[in-house]
């Protein structure tokens, strides 16, 4: 049976919460270009915490999207990278990534159009 995105049960839409995570989209971006260990990658992605970080990096690992690698050191250290199937989502959000960068200011004009607009009326 072919997938339904807007069936409620569909497992497509497991997928697209993952591409709809910011934090793994920016995870999948920066371990595309190397691998990085756990606080690398806290100290790069400003504003995630550290059980977020925690959490995503299992999801991604369950979805096949990252290959978390322990090194036997002590304390232990645990280097992430990307896997070839991840590699496919990071080109396909990569344009997503540039179209954000590109439109910012836009998208902030038509917010800040917006919110007068609301406050007008509630005057």
């Amino acid at each position: 049976m072919k997938p339904d995105v807007y069936a409620a049960n569909c497992p497509t839409r497991q997928i697209l919460d993952r591409v709809g995570d910011k934090w793994a989209v920016l995870i999948l971006l920066l371990l595309r270009e190397q691998p990085m260990r756990f606080n690398q990658l806290r100290r790069t992605i400003e504003g995630i915490s550290q059980k977020m970080l925690s959490q995503v990096l299992k999801s991604l690992e369950r979805d096949g999207l990252l290959r978390r690698h322990a090194i036997a050191t002590v304390p232990v250290t645990v280097e992430y990278s990307i896997t070839q199937l991840g590699l496919t989502l990071a080109g396909a959000v990569d344009p997503l990534r540039d179209w954000a960068e590109q439109n910012l200011k836009d998208v902030l004009a038509a917010q800040r159009r917006y919110d007068a607009r609301q406050n007008e009326e509630a005057a």
